[in-house]
Parts: structure tokens; sequence; C-alpha cells
């Protein structure tokens, strides 16, 4: 983790949010930071936490405020102010007012995670995790799709739309867990039935539709964990250690599908619009790229043009790995990594630009990033127009 960042620690938070009445997440953007030179600086929260903050609901043509004080990492407060602004054009929540040389207003905090709770005593305390670990472990434990910007912590699973039911009845079929390429497939169905996407639209559409995938897939998880754990997890334990190793192995599991699955939706992709690539080609010293386009017998063939040739690695989350993906296709200057992380600091983003690497990100994932690096990062469909023009 980055020395300028504040101390952190998984357990605190997760005993916050244990502790809570109402708790939410979120990402922190550029618009929070107030590096977007427009007027919206301080943390957004959705309508849905509202009442965490007001106890009612706000009505739109009217703004409200609320004065808070804050706990923060657990070691500092903050005399601020919960706002509603729903005069004009306006409708929005933000939680404003923390004084001169606040630590979680830098831009290096871009991207990292925040959680603000408010307990059964009605106290807030807020705490800003920073290392992509806590973060991913803090989503795992609290069965979060690490993807949704903005989400109440509800702690159970809830059906709401047309695709979760088709999802929860998929789910009924299965005793075990189904190979993720399995998994993948099916929640990729479910989308595609309920939308009516064809392999033409699966490629022009392809920024939005991967994260409903994501999504759909996700649900799918939770419900197949529900279903085949809820026998171990409804009787007693007969030890502390039995218990440790249940948990240990649910949580092992949701980390190990993530990134994988992601894997099997940009394969398919990359199927709908016509690509030659190939799969975890060995390259030089046994590494495995995600990713080679057009293949590897080309990539091995020294007569084969290497500005023809294209790299793309696939992480869940990078903040603390796009370095591993450098190394892996010697032939290959410039490097590109598919990720699904809502922003990164501008430090980081100016290491990358060293190190010839591009983000190619969901088009929806764009305004996540900082303004002045926006233009150097990809989205999904612009990578596959830049794949198509080298193959032409």
């Amino acid at each position: 983790m980055d020395n300028n960042y504040a101390q952190e620690s998984l357990e605190d938070v997760i005993e916050l949010v244990n502790n809570s009445k109402y708790a939410f997440c979120h990402y922190i953007t550029p618009n929070d930071l107030g590096i977007t030179g427009g007027h919206q600086c301080g943390f957004y929260f959705p309508h849905v936490a509202e009442q965490m903050f007001y106890n009612k609901n706000q009505v739109k043509g009217s703004n409200d405020e609320v004065s808070i004080k804050i706990c923060w990492q657990k070691e500092f407060f903050t005399n601020s102010k919960a706002k509603y602004y729903g005069c004009g054009t306006r409708n929005e929540n933000r939680i404003t007012c923390f004084g001169r040389g606040f630590e979680f207003m830098q831009d290096i905090y871009l991207g990292c995670l925040l959680v603000l709770t408010r307990g059964h005593d009605d106290v807030f305390n807020a705490y800003v995790l920073s290392d992509q670990s806590n973060i991913e472990s803090f989503m795992d434990t609290f069965n979060l799709w690490v993807g949704n910007g903005n989400q109440m912590i509800t702690h159970r699973f809830r059906p709401e739309s047309i695709i979760t039911n088709e999802i929860v009845n998929t789910a009924e079929r299965f005793d075990s867990f189904p190979d993720t390429s399995i998994m993948a497939q099916l929640a990729r169905d479910i989308v595609n039935r309920a939308n009516g996407y064809s392999n033409r639209l699966i490629s022009e559409k392809c920024d939005s539709i991967i994260l409903k995938w994501v999504a759909a897939e996700y649900e799918l998880f939770s419900n197949l964990e529900e279903r085949i754990y809820r026998e171990i997890y409804t009787r007693a334990f007969a030890s502390c250690s039995e218990l440790i190793e249940f948990s240990n192995k649910i949580l092992n599991r949701r980390k190990s599908r993530a990134g994988k699955s992601l894997e099997h939706h940009l394969s398919t992709i990359f199927h709908a619009s016509d690509l030659k690539f190939e799969e975890q080609v060995v390259t030089e010293g046994n590494k495995k790229p995600d990713f080679i386009f057009p293949d590897g017998v080309s990539y091995h063939n020294f007569e084969f043009p290497a500005d023809k040739l294209t790299m793309l690695g696939a992480k869940t989350t990078c903040k603390d790995r796009w370095r591993q993906v450098l190394n892996e296709a010697d032939r290959i200057n410039d490097k590109h990594l598919f990720t699904l992380q809502k922003g990164v600091s501008a430090n980081q983003l100016r290491e990358m630009k060293a190190e010839h690497l591009t983000l190619v990100v969901p088009k929806e994932n764009l305004s996540d990033f900082h303004p002045d690096y926006r233009e150097g990062i990809l989205c999904l469909s612009d990578f596959i127009g830049m794949v198509r023009e080298r193959q032409a």
C-alpha cells in the first residue's frame, strides 16, 4: 500500500458494519474530490441511503441538510453535513464540510472504497479502504459485487427482477458448484434471452453487456452459495477451527471465481466480434497472457510483424496487480489490460503510461477515472475496433 494512504484495518471496518443500523459503500469518484471542475464536491450517496441521514426520503424541488458528526478511521472526527440538492436540474445527495486539509479529499484516494455506517446509537463512522486486497475481502465478506459503485449493505440477498427470478430457478437445479465456464455461460444465456441479444448486438453493445453478464453471474453464484451451503451454516459447528475452515472455504471460492469468469465473458465477446485470438498462449519463460491476437503461432513466428500482435490481460481489479502483465509477452511493446476497476489514482495512471500499458474498461466506468487521463484509456468497443483494424 502506498505510504501516503491513511492506515486501515479490514477487521475494524467489518466490525463497524456488523454493529451498524445502516451501512453503505461507495467508490470515490472524480466528482467527489472536486477535480472535474463541477460544483458537486463532497462524497455522493444514493437515494436508497437517505433514511440513514435524514430519517425520511427527500422530495425533488427543495434543498435540505442535516449536521452529522463523523468518526473517520476510528481516529478523528469531522463536523460535516449531509445535503440534499433538489432544486433545478439537481437531484442528489452529498456529504460535505470536512475542514481544511482533509485527508480523504486527495486524488490518491480516487477509486478507493468509502464505507459509511450509522450505529444503533446513531453515531456515524466512515472508513476508507485503499488496499485492493482489503476492498475485495470486504466485498466478499458481505457478499457484495465488487463492480457496483454504490450499494447498501443489507447482509442478505434479495431477488429484485425477472432475470433474478430465472437465476433463482437455475440455481435450484444444482447441488454443487458447476465449472466456472458453465456458470458464466448460464448467466450469459439468462441475460441474452431476457434482452434478445444476438451476436451482432453483443459486439456492438459489448461495454454494457459485459457488465450485465458479470452482475447476473454474481447473482447466480450468490444463489448457488446459499443453496449449497445452507445445510452447513444452519447447524452448530463442533469447534471454532471448523467454523474458520468453513469460512475460509467460502471466501476462497468467491475470490477464485471472478477472474476466470471475466475471461470467459471476454472470449464470448471476441468470438461475437469475429476476432482471431487465442487464450493462455505460452510465451517467454512459460508466461501465459490471457489473450493473444491473432494467435500463438503468429506470436512465435518472428517474420510476423510485431505491430500486428496484441496482448490483453484481464483482471477484475487492477490497482495492485497491473504490473503482473508487463512481462507476459516480450514481443509486444504496448500492453493492454481489461479491468472492471472503478478508477485508480493519477499517479498510477502515469506509471502505467510510462510502462506502455493501456487500460481497457467498460465505457460506463470511464467517468470514474481522473478526467486528465481518460483519453489514454480505451473502452472495450474501441479496443475491439483497434484489433479489427490490425487484423483487416
